[in-house]
């Protein structure tokens, strides 16, 4: 068992982290951080005694004057060491750098002095340290002209406004999962590196980031569709183009319904060039399906009769969304990537559902994990 605390646990990388180690009760254990454990000397120093690593991703972005950023950053990483030195333990300290380091910014400048920071308390006390430099880090839930420029632009075109290019550059970018799983990597291994270059998942123009969300928006965000998805990287990119889609006001989407003599037909799912699973189960009245959550999956739901309540609540939060559905107007909810859901029956016939997944069911990497709405 390996207790894993987080500096800057409730920012974007951070909360991914955490609840992605909530995954893995057998192998980590998490010790909560508060940001108020930097104002609070006794807490920090507690904190860093009950941690075998500690991941330190607290730092301050952006700010108007750039020497309160520089001074903010490396004053951080002054007072761990300091905390470390005082409770006399060495954990595997990974810490959050960037490839702005060659930039000559405050921000990367911030960053290389805490690297060399953290390596001469490494060599000083023979503990353990692993320089990250980090390529642009991008993935759900991100916040906008902040995080990213993928935030940015997710936000805006769901927004009904005009992304605009500032530089057309190519960016090396890392999914938030691919990073964290990479963080998880190096605490297993517990092999110390400084600098330790994070491998990138792709690299694209700005331009062209920006023409596969106006893709999605025209298909998805408009029309409901699929869009075809060419390559695990495109799977990441629409993961996180969904979770900046305000799912209270876009869902139950509504479906076509085709009558005749013979019955009735409702187009469920429209494949942009992809295939998936696709499931039809029926639920006799009072029975609830799911209560899990997935990582990468996109899911949806289509209820085509009946009357089904699903219900959505976002990991790690209370946060709960419920929508109802009859199938005499039939309708679907998709599930964004680490929600839990589950869908009811709450009428008195069989409820008739089809449910659509992207990828096949794999129970070595099911993807699913429960967790009670």
């Amino acid at each position: 068992m390996i207790r894993v605390g987080i500096t800057g646990q409730p920012g974007f990388v951070g909360t991914h982290l955490y609840n992605l180690l909530g995954t893995l009760p057998e192998e980590f254990e998490r010790v909560p951080f508060r940001d108020e454990f930097f104002s609070d000397e006794s807490a920090l120093r507690n904190f860093v005694k009950r941690c075998d690593g500690i991941v330190h991703l607290a730092a301050m972005n952006r700010h108007p004057d750039p020497q309160i950023l520089y001074d903010t950053n490396v004053q951080l990483v002054k007072q761990l060491i300091a905390a470390m030195e005082a409770e006399k333990v060495t954990p595997h300290i990974l810490f959050s750098s960037s490839t702005q380091e060659e930039r000559n910014n405050p921000y990367g400048d911030s960053k290389k002095e805490g690297r060399r920071l953290f390596q001469e308390w490494a060599e000083r006390t023979g503990g353990q340290f692993t320089g990250c430099v980090i390529p642009n880090v991008f993935g759900p839930y991100g916040r906008p002209n902040y995080n990213s420029v993928v935030a940015t632009f997710c936000h805006k075109l769901i927004h009904g406004e005009t992304p605009e290019i500032q530089v057309d550059g190519s960016i090396k970018l890392i999914y938030v999962g691919d990073l964290c799983h990479e963080f998880l990597r190096i605490l297993r291994s517990g092999k110390a590196v400084n600098p330790y270059p994070v491998p990138f998942g792709a690299e694209k123009k700005v331009s062209e980031l920006l023409a596969i969300f106006g893709r999605f928006k025209k298909l998805y965000f408009g029309q409901g569709i699929i869009p075809a998805l060419n390559g695990h990287f495109e799977v990441q990119l629409f993961n996180t183009f969904c979770g900046y889609i305000d799912h209270r006001t876009f869902f139950p989407f509504p479906l076509q319904k085709h009558t005749d003599a013979r019955g009735s037909f409702v187009e469920t799912v429209k494949l942009d060039g992809i295939g998936g699973q696709i499931s039809f189960s029926t639920t006799v009245p009072g029975i609830t399906r799911g209560n899990h959550y997935h990582t990468r999956k996109i899911e949806r739901f289509a209820v085509i009769r009946g009357r089904a309540r699903i219900e959505l609540r976002k990991f790690g939060t209370t946060d709960k969304m419920t929508f109802e559905l009859d199938g005499k107007h039939p309708a679907f909810v998709d599930m964004p990537v680490w929600y839990s859901h589950n869908i009811t029956n709450i009428g008195d016939e069989d409820l008739y559902t089809i449910f659509w997944i992207n990828e096949f069911y794999d129970p070595s990497d099911h993807d699913t994990f429960f967790e009670k709405v």
